[in-house]
């Protein structure tokens, strides 16, 4: 048996992190409770939720897992690994949504005090867009906190950045420039280098945006500027054409992309194990590399690969 001396060191040195719940009609709850049991030994988490949406869930109450409430969530002394510890954010709104942005802003908050990770569970980007105005949690996150964030799309063989996340195709280039290539990839290099992340790049290559890369023009000149502006700097590869780029990976090297789909198709379907890391808050942001899946919720068939990935950063 654990005597109390040894307990306490335990939570000291065990990693704590903050979950915010996101998306209640999703498979968000099946992935905590289907991960429970393995992780309570290896990481401390508080859930922060509304008490109600977790044990009026069918997936929880067959699970026969009890709940912890937690008075104080920086608080981790009473922190008991055996049952659920959550956070119980209580109602300031009969409208969902304006409950969720309260959520956000709590959860953002508790990580930006105690610099504890914080893992936001994915939501619902059209309700999210209508009611909060913003496409995706690393943008609203970014804006809370007068950030510039990068999503980093982190895997187990390679990872990628794209420099425009959640837009439409057509507009990539408006907001891409000599100035705004620039400014990007100095954000870049200061969070990859940051130790904060443990990260370690071997190589980083950047994709062109027009097959072939625009063919010297003929087929767009997006590329003639990004290969004036890239090859300037030494510690970048490329432009590479993006129907070749993944052929030959070595581990370790981070791609960087002019958009979200051009690199995130290859990199969902070559990584097993990956995750959605934010770079630029005074904290480490972390997101499963899935959507709601709410089409699979209380079917038992989500996999919790990518939000164990998230746990065990």
């Amino acid at each position: 048996m654990m005597n109390l001396k040894n307990l306490f060191m335990e939570k000291q040195l065990i990693k704590k992190k903050f979950i915010l719940l996101g998306e209640i009609d999703s498979i968000n709850i099946e992935l905590i409770i289907n991960s429970f049991s393995f992780v309570k030994h290896k990481v401390y988490y508080v859930l922060l939720c509304n008490k109600n949406d977790i044990v009026k869930n069918n997936y929880f109450k067959k699970s026969k897992i009890k709940i912890k409430e937690i008075i104080n969530p920086i608080d981790f002394s009473n922190y008991n690994k055996n049952m659920l510890n959550i956070f119980n954010i209580e109602n300031i709104s009969k409208k969902k949504y304006a409950n969720l942005l309260n959520q956000i802003k709590v959860a953002n908050y508790l990580s930006n005090i105690t610099k504890y990770d914080l893992i936001t569970m994915p939501i619902n980007k059209a309700i999210f867009k209508k009611k909060i105005n913003f496409i995706g949690m690393t943008e609203y996150l970014g804006a809370i906190n007068k950030k510039s964030t990068i999503m980093l799309m982190h895997g187990d063989n390679f990872s990628i950045i794209p420099m425009t996340t959640h837009i439409n195709v057509k507009d990539v280039f408006k907001s891409i420039n000599v100035k705004t290539i620039n400014y990007f990839l100095k954000t870049v290099f200061k969070n990859i280098q940051n130790k904060t992340y443990s990260l370690n790049f071997k190589k980083i290559k950047f994709i062109c945006y027009n097959p072939h890369c625009g063919e010297e023009g003929t087929l767009g000149k997006e590329d003639i500027l990004l290969k004036k502006t890239i090859q300037k700097n030494k510690k970048i590869k490329g432009p590479y054409p993006a129907d070749s780029a993944f052929n030959k990976i070595e581990k370790n090297t981070l791609f960087i992309s002019t958009y979200h789909d051009q690199a995130l198709i290859p990199f969902k379907i070559l990584n097993k194990k990956s995750m959605n890391i934010t770079l630029g808050l005074n904290y480490i942001r972390l997101s499963p590399a899935h959507g709601t899946a709410k089409e699979i919720k209380n079917k038992s068939q989500s996999d919790n690969t990518s939000y164990l990935k998230c746990l065990l950063y």
